[in-house]
């Protein structure tokens, strides 16, 4: 990737959601172009503003950033082109010489404050909470007000940047954070690498019994794993009108995975692709590579007995 593409991230800078975008090497030789929000980040790609945008989208305490993917499920003609998984430490941060004990206000958004939860109902429970659009914004803001009663929870690099101290560290509720990221862009299917992700969405003809199982049969009729299945409202109906949100451990280009959302666009209705790509971290594809190799196997085998048909 060139360093002629402007890759939109959520800012302003210090957040994560910069720090994972520097650790893809061709991302970082790009032009970043911070924005206040997520769907602002999603807009400028759509409008052309910048080439690709970079986003927050999973995280492995609160789950997945629901402001993200509706925005990708219901607002938005985009696709994602990878996804990037970080460990995430959570700090609280605060003017030079502050005390944990003197804080009354933290700002923070709320999937980080969630995130440390037990923290701060433990540790600040007189504190007031007060939102913010990232952990970064939050950071700037307790810069600018530079007050010894008011931190931030955020990221270190959030500190370093706004010339804050970190007076307390490790502050989620479990040590094992991490945040799933995407890098988003229009039009464009990245080539299958042999460890990829489908992500889609299937809004069903109608509720009824058995609806949600036939869609997973597809799946599993097919040996195909599903890392993740979220049920979200659809928002153009009452309570009870949802739709399927699915993240196969596939890649469109495998027969396999092709075959599914033909009978999904066929059998389900609605259908919204939401792409295909490079999956992060190392796992197992020994059932995958069987299940190809007897798709393949069958498919030679119709051919072979289509081409007896007479003429």
């Amino acid at each position: 990737m060139s360093s002629e593409h402007r890759i939109g991230f959520l800012g302003p800078a210090g957040t994560f959601t910069e720090q994972a975008l520097l650790t893809q090497s061709d991302l970082a030789e790009s032009e970043r172009v911070p924005f206040r929000t997520v769907p602002d980040v999603l807009d400028a790609v759509e409008s052309g503003e910048v080439s690709l945008g970079f986003v927050p989208i999973e995280n492995s305490i609160e789950g997945t950033v629901n402001y993200t993917q509706d925005a990708l499920v219901f607002d938005h003609e985009l696709l994602i082109q990878r996804e990037v998984v970080m460990d995430i430490e959570h700090c609280l941060l605060a003017p030079k010489g502050a005390q944990v004990g003197s804080i009354r206000t933290v700002h923070s958004m709320p999937v980080a404050t969630a995130q440390c939860h037990e923290y701060l109902r433990t540790m600040l429970k007189q504190a007031d909470i007060k939102a913010a659009n990232s952990t970064a914004e939050a950071a700037q803001t307790v810069a600018n007000l530079d007050d010894p009663s008011i931190a931030a929870v955020g990221p270190r690099a959030a500190a370093a940047h706004y010339g804050l101290d970190v007076i307390a560290e490790h502050i989620a509720d479990h040590g094992s954070n991490q945040t799933r990221f995407v890098l988003v862009g229009k039009g464009t299917i990245p080539q299958p690498t042999g460890h990829d992700r489908t992500a889609l969405v299937v809004f069903q003809r109608a509720d009824e019994p058995g609806s949600l199982i036939s869609i997973l049969q597809e799946f599993a009729a097919r040996r195909i794993n599903l890392s993740q299945l979220l049920s979200r409202p659809t928002k153009r109906g009452g309570l009870g009108d949802y739709c399927f949100v699915i993240y196969a451990d596939s890649h469109i280009k495998d027969e396999l995975m092709a075959d599914v959302l033909r009978d999904l666009h066929a059998k389900q209705g609605a259908v919204k692709f939401l792409g295909s790509y490079p999956a992060a971290g190392v796992h197992a594809h020994s059932a995958r590579e069987h299940a190809d190799a007897r798709w393949r196997e069958a498919d030679d085998w119709i051919n072979e007995l289509r081409s007896r048909i007479a003429r």
